[in-house]
């Protein structure tokens, strides 16, 4: 059997979403906790995994996966073989990747800045952040009143993309009672068979 290690931080939420996805899968996986405040992440034997320093990184076998949403690609297109996670159409693929590229956008410099600053202290204007976190909570909580995931009525990669970081705003100071639509999603996200919760800050619930 292929030897798989998901080299992650447990307070990351591009993390968990890694992680998340093959839980979701059923795959085993061996996880290696990279010690990011003492910047592991930057030493000789990580750079090589990843040049960018940056958690997660996939390594099955011979190859190696950086970057989470690569590593949600990857994985559905290797081991989702009714298309579900990925759809194989170009319209659905289309999609999709409207949702990884505001996962790597507004949801990044928004949510995920906002909570990075609250917990480890990194210069970052919270306005902006709060400002971009807000605008994409109010799309998605539009489009989430119209149907039951992201992209239609099954999760998808994007589903797995947003929620790591969307559950975890309130640690960043951002407030979720006034998106229903997007708490209700949530929870069908924390509803699904083989789901794993991302560890929790020691602020959270603070908003």
């Amino acid at each position: 059997m292929t030897q798989r290690r998901l080299y992650h931080f447990a307070l990351s939420g591009h993390a968990h979403r890694a992680r998340l996805m093959l839980h979701l899968l059923g795959l085993d996986c061996d996880y290696v906790e990279v010690d990011l405040s003492g910047g592991a992440q930057k030493r000789p034997d990580f750079l090589a995994l990843n040049p960018f320093g940056q958690v997660p990184v996939l390594v099955e076998g011979d190859a190696v996966i950086p970057d989470s949403n690569a590593i949600l690609v990857y994985l559905a297109r290797r081991y989702d073989e009714s298309g579900r996670w990925l759809p194989r159409d170009p319209l659905g693929q289309a999609q999709v990747q409207r949702w990884l590229s505001a996962a790597a956008g507004p949801l990044a410099f928004g949510a995920a800045a906002a909570r990075v600053a609250t917990l480890f202290g990194a210069p970052l204007d919270m306005a902006r952040a709060h400002q971009l976190a807000n605008g994409l909570f109010a799309v998605m909580e539009q489009e989430l009143g119209r149907r039951p995931f992201l992209v239609g009525d099954v999760p998808t990669i994007a589903d797995i993309a947003h929620y790591s970081y969307t559950a975890h705003a309130p640690e960043g100071g951002i407030a979720l009672a006034r998106y229903p639509h997007v708490t209700a999603w949530l929870a069908r996200i924390a509803a699904l068979p083989g789901f794993v919760p991302m560890q929790a800050s020691p602020v959270a619930g603070q908003a």
